[in-house]
């Protein structure tokens, strides 16, 4: 499997910090197995470099732990003995060893720093305005907490406001990048794959690429022993400490709860009292609020829905957490039953309809090759529902699209009704409307007669 995929946005943008001819502190932050440490060990490979890892024990050890990483790397005998500097002392032990190479110097897990010092983020700002602001460095401040890492350098509360001169936020690998995971010979159903791991490399490294994706699942989601059984507890206890509420959260959100209101009323908890528990776990990239994509004034619209956008959580929160009593007892029957009946209808379908989002807002449209498409997302009202519209630069020219995740190829019918929804669309009187079908399972032989004689019919078929 693939150690390093994709990232080559990131690459690029951190080659040339690396390349300026002044000092340069990024932050790069997302949440956890997402692939930070990979993307700045691949980065350093052929470069200068001191790379050290903070952890959770007292800011006397890692100061202590700092101090031998530069010992070893400047090779200085005097920082192997036990006398123990400060911070400021051990930088400039650091910045002062070959003065004239352009070094990184990668703080992995740095919000540990913050959390066993809390005035770390201010010794580490007068480090910088005195010594490394000045100095051939590169510094790179990398953490898993988001909230936490937030707070300590982009906030601007925290002492390092203002002092960086770019920052990463690490989110998931698109679908389009996914196939690099595997080899060509490869024989998985890639959007099956992609509908329980989501993009985050640690997952697709633990998940087994085999064809039989139940046994797969069973081996090694619902497996008390395996690492992935008890993931999303230990991800929320990391973030959170107390996660509790946001527990509750997620677990009603997947149950299908999706308005504010009815959220609430499963809880028992007022809906004032939701509001930063929900903005929080926005933040966190791991739901979204989503609005007919045609709103406005989305922040202010009435009819928002809560989503898990993790694939992997939301997979977790439908299939494993509810079957946790027989699976604690390695009974994963009933766990496997329902896998089997609602797996691809209740949660391929909707991964699916995120990739088609994806893949249209890459791609485009072949019959429509000037069409340039800013938004692409869901648009509903009480009448009807679509999973795709799409949005151009010019407000007249719009795309409407249905993606199909089913066993027999899309017919006309879905083409027909896609036409009868899309009227109800609150576009401009003369707009030019595109027609687009995703199905994995191909198209009848007489919708592809009526594609080929209608310039604003699409079909497409999305690799797997």
């Amino acid at each position: 499997m693939t150690a390093f995929v994709d990232r080559q946005q990131e690459l690029r943008f951190l080659e040339g910090e690396f390349a300026q001819d002044r000092a340069s502190l990024v932050v790069l932050y997302g949440r956890r197995r997402i692939g930070k440490t990979t993307l700045i060990q691949h980065f350093i490979q052929d470069k200068p470099a001191l790379y050290f890892v903070a952890t959770e024990e007292s800011e006397r050890e890692n100061r202590r732990n700092f101090q031998q990483a530069v010992a070893a790397a400047t090779e200085n005998w005097f920082l192997q003995k036990d006398i123990l500097l400060d911070w400021e002392e051990i930088f400039a032990v650091l910045v002062e060893h070959q003065p004239n190479t352009r070094m990184v110097i990668a703080l992995d897990e740095f919000q540990y720093l913050g959390k066993t010092q809390s005035a770390f983020p201010s010794v580490l700002q007068k480090i910088w305005d005195q010594m490394l602001a000045q100095a051939n460095v590169m510094v790179i401040l990398c953490g898993s907490l988001v909230g936490m890492m937030v707070e300590q350098t982009l906030a601007y509360s925290s002492p390092l406001y203002g002092r960086r001169t770019g920052q990463i936020r690490l989110g998931p690998i698109a679908y389009s990048e996914y196939t690099a995971f595997f080899p060509p010979s490869t024989t998985i159903n890639r959007i099956e794959h992609y509908a329980v791991t989501g993009g985050a490399p640690k997952y697709v490294e633990l998940f087994p690429p085999t064809p039989d994706i139940f046994q797969a699942i069973e081996n090694t989601i619902l497996s008390k022993q395996s690492f992935l059984y008890e993931e999303p507890l230990f991800l929320l206890d990391k973030e959170f400490g107390e996660p509790g509420t946001y527990f509750s959260l997620l677990k009603t959100i997947a149950a299908g709860h999706r308005k504010l209101g009815k959220i609430a009323s499963a809880l028992g908890l007022g809906q004032s009292n939701l509001t930063r528990y929900l903005k929080t776990l926005q933040d966190l990239d791991l739901i979204a609020r989503d609005v007919p994509v045609t709103e406005t004034q989305p922040q202010k619209s009435k009819k928002g829905l809560y989503r898990i956008t993790d694939h992997f959580l939301a997979f977790w929160f439908c299939f494993v957490h509810p079957f946790r009593n027989s699976l604690e007892i390695e009974n994963p029957a009933p766990a496997l039953r329902f896998l089997r009946e609602q797996f691809r209808p209740s949660h391929v379908s909707f991964v699916y309809e995120d990739i088609c989002r994806q893949w249209l807002l890459r791609h485009g449209l072949n019959k429509a090759p000037d069409m340039s498409l800013l938004h692409a997302g869901r648009w509903w009202d009480k009448n009807a529902e679509i999973d795709i519209v799409g949005l151009s630069e010019d407000p007249a020219e719009v795309v409407v699209g249905e993606c199909k995740y089913i066993s027999r190829p899309v017919g006309t019918e879905i083409y027909l009704q896609l036409t009868r929804k899309a009227q109800l669309l609150p576009t401009p009187p003369k707009a030019t409307l595109q027609y687009v079908l995703f199905s994995q399972s191909g198209f009848t032989p007489a919708l592809r007669d009526l594609a080929r004689e209608d310039p604003t019919l699409h079909l497409e078929t999305i690799s797997a």
